[in-house]
């Protein structure tokens, strides 16, 4: 993020003085190449949903929606690079209006990213929880028109935040506010969590066993859940100790790993469509069935 890079700058001379802990510096083609495979890979996803009738469920459509979150973190530092590369060239100018307004557009994608992905978590969470305890009537409550206009609002919402916050980034507000949906997403999840397992035992003896398809459902969001927080939690923590203690030689040790963060977001987009194949045999069986396609074509 522009804002959070420069902030990162301004304080960083200040903070070495009272550190002995050196940034570390990855070389940008890491970053680039993680990018580019997080993108297609996602692609993926979205392609074997689009292409397959029996994955267009609501379901799969939040799946869809995580997908998009993911790639739009990896297309952020793509688009990130390619400005990085047109200024070095000369065709930007430096600290320009139009590089400004681009760094902008390129913010919105990365909190879109970290937005949307805590918002089709909550939502993946929620699909769980009703697919679980309310099973007979899942598909009354939840259609793929409902989930669609579920969606639609989500990404809605999410757009604007992107936009407030970028344009408000500045503001120590602004940075509690975006820090804080990390939390509550955990915190909406966790209670989900808490009712689920409460309820699980008396539910399964009146029903003799629960659904091993529901219940691969909830274990699927569990691991994608805690890929999210291993992968994002360390920028969150970031942020925050570079607004309320930047000069600390504890909170500035931690800071010069600001680059090995970006890598760790980065890998989100990369290892969740993994997650998705491996647990899910109807997703897999369309992935076997693009490539093979793709090859003999």
């Amino acid at each position: 993020m522009k804002h959070i890079l420069n902030l990162y700058e301004n304080i960083n001379s200040t903070a070495r003085n009272n550190s002995d802990c050196p940034a570390v510096i990855l070389p940008e083609e890491i970053f680039f190449t993680v990018s580019i495979v997080g993108v297609l890979e996602n692609l993926m996803v979205l392609l074997a949903v689009a292409k397959n009738k029996s994955l267009q469920s609501p379901m799969y459509f939040f799946i869809c929606s995580l997908a998009i979150s993911d790639m739009l973190g990896s297309l952020y530092k793509i688009l990130e690079n390619v400005l990085i590369i047109f200024r070095n060239m000369g065709y930007l100018e430096p600290r320009g209006s139009f590089e400004s307004t681009a760094d902008d557009v390129v913010d919105s994608l990365f909190i879109l990213s970290l937005l949307g992905s805590i918002c089709s978590l909550s939502v993946i969470a929620a699909d769980r929880y009703i697919t679980i305890f309310h099973t007979l009537q899942y598909h009354r409550i939840v259609t793929p028109h409902r989930a669609l206009i579920v969606l639609t609002v989500l990404w809605a919402g999410c757009t604007g935040s992107g936009i407030t916050i970028v344009t408000f980034s500045h503001h120590v507000p602004t940075v509690i506010a975006f820090t804080a949906l990390f939390p509550l997403m955990l915190a909406f999840i966790l209670c989900l969590y808490v009712h689920m397992f409460l309820l699980a035992r008396s539910h399964a003896r009146r029903t003799s066993s629960l659904p091993k398809a529901n219940m691969r459902g909830a274990i699927t969001l569990t691991v994608l859940l805690g890929v999210f927080i291993f992968c994002w939690a360390p920028f969150v923590l970031h942020v925050l100790l570079m607004t309320f203690c930047p000069a600390d030689p504890y909170c500035a040790c931690y800071m010069s790993l600001f680059q090995v963060n970006g890598v760790l977001i980065m890998c989100n987009a990369v290892i969740d469509p993994f997650i998705y194949a491996f647990r899910s045999p109807e997703l897999r069986v369309a992935f076997k069935k693009m490539v093979i396609c793709n090859w003999y074509q």
